[in-house]
């Protein structure tokens, strides 16, 4: 098997190179590597799909910068919607597997429940839009094809959120954080060896290809993330000095984005798990792990 990655680089792309190279040859991309797969440019796309010839592509690029988005919104849909859809015709053309990723910010975040893939879309942010409009262009184009909607992905490679917490909370002795949107905090090492999973399924199965929803077990707010990552790292270094005292619940209202955010992101996952025969950890033990990775002398 042949597996073309883009967006090799990324949170996501970099934890794929190590989950889908046992898989058969990968051929792992970025805009650096390649201008060809600069999904920016997305006509080319077609061209380079058909140089690698591979059966299986994964699509790890993306647009997420999600309240620059709302000033460059030709960009975010060039990448987030019209790339996939010419990734997916040229994966149709030779029969090959497309995997791609998708978000919570398709929704409208209103309700208190987790959403299965049936629920009814609704973004709210240019970011959410051009990513529906990708998972569109996808499922129209005829190829096979796995999305995966996932929600506060983070990496131990790079920044991320919980860093950013632990970075602040040595520097100040007061953090006010977003205590009203809910979600599951998401390691990309999770996704990447979902993502192995489902490819090798639907190689052997592919009536198991469509829409799933992949998140971490469990639910936190911001807030709550917060607090646990600073827990956390306290207990496992007491001696990196820290100065917080006092960290603040506060409303989104409060803090206000270009892009709106929406409140509920929490995603079922029960079909993923029935299909693909998972068991997806707690939010806290992936947090953890990363963690542990990132603080350990």
């Amino acid at each position: 098997m042949k597996i073309l990655l883009l967006g090799a680089s990324g949170q996501v792309g970099w934890e794929l190179q190590r989950s889908l190279a046992p898989l058969g040859e990968l051929i792992a991309l970025d805009r650096q590597r390649s201008s060809a797969a600069d999904l920016s440019r997305p006509s080319g796309l077609g061209a380079l799909v058909a140089e690698v010839a591979p059966d299986v592509i994964v699509n790890a690029a993306a647009h997420t910068a999600v309240d620059r988005a709302e000033s460059e919104p030709e960009l975010a849909h060039a990448v987030n919607a019209t790339a996939p859809g010419e990734l997916a015709r040229a994966a149709a053309a030779r029969g090959a597997l497309l995997v791609h990723y998708s978000t919570d910010y398709v929704f409208d975040g209103s309700g208190d429940h987790p959403r299965d893939e049936t629920a009814a879309t609704g973004p709210l942010s240019v970011y959410g839009r051009s990513k529906l409009a990708g998972e569109a262009a996808i499922q129209a184009s005829g190829a096979t094809h796995l999305i995966l909607r996932t929600s506060w992905v983070y990496g131990a490679r790079g920044q991320n959120f919980a860093k950013t917490m632990l970075r602040l909370a040595q520097e100040r002795e007061t953090l006010r954080v977003v205590a009203d949107q809910i979600g599951a905090p998401t390691g990309a090492d999770l996704l990447a060896d979902i993502t192995a999973h489902a490819i090798r399924a639907v190689r052997h199965d592919p009536s198991q290809a469509g829409l799933y929803h992949a998140a971490a077990a469990g639910e936190t707010s911001w807030h709550a993330y917060a607090r646990f990552a600073i827990d956390t790292a306290r207990r496992l270094r007491p001696d990196l000095g820290w100065r917080l005292t006092a960290l603040e619940p506060i409303p989104t209202a409060d803090y206000p984005t270009p892009a709106r955010r929406p409140l509920n992101s929490r995603l079922n996952t029960s079909r993923l798990e029935r299909a693909f025969g998972l068991r997806l950890p707690a939010w806290q033990a992936g947090v953890e792990r990363m963690l542990i990775t990132t603080l350990t002398p």
